[in-house]
């Protein structure tokens, strides 16, 4: 067992059989490539934040209109509710007491 010659047990650094075989040929873009890449200067990045803030303005503007039109939505339907349902929301609070009472729900379900 004390023999350093045995296949089965000899240890292999990778790294030093990676360096034995030379350097790898990398598919793809070097790390150069990738810092010496075509970028846009200062003022280009400038303008480009200035159209932005002004199309965000537009856009500002769609959703606070979408939210009016949603407030009018939820008034109409709120006074929809409460014209033509007073007596059965009484109905569902009596309901909602009963179940309260009744026995012990399964701790499986918090939301009563």
């Amino acid at each position: 067992m004390g023999s350093s010659d045995s296949p089965v047990s000899a240890y292999m650094n990778p790294i030093a059989m990676a360096r034995s075989r030379g350097p790898v040929q990398s598919s793809g873009p070097t790390i150069q490539d990738y810092l010496n890449r075509p970028r846009p200067t200062w003022e280009e990045v400038k303008e480009q934040l200035e159209k932005k803030k002004k199309g965000s303005k537009a856009l500002a503007e769609f959703e606070e209109k979408m939210n009016e039109n949603w407030k009018k939505e939820l008034e109409k339907h709120r006074e929809k509710l409460l014209s033509g349902s007073e007596s059965s929301s009484k109905k569902r609070q009596r309901k909602k007491k009963e179940k309260k009472k009744s026995g012990r729900v399964s701790k499986s379900f918090p939301f009563f």
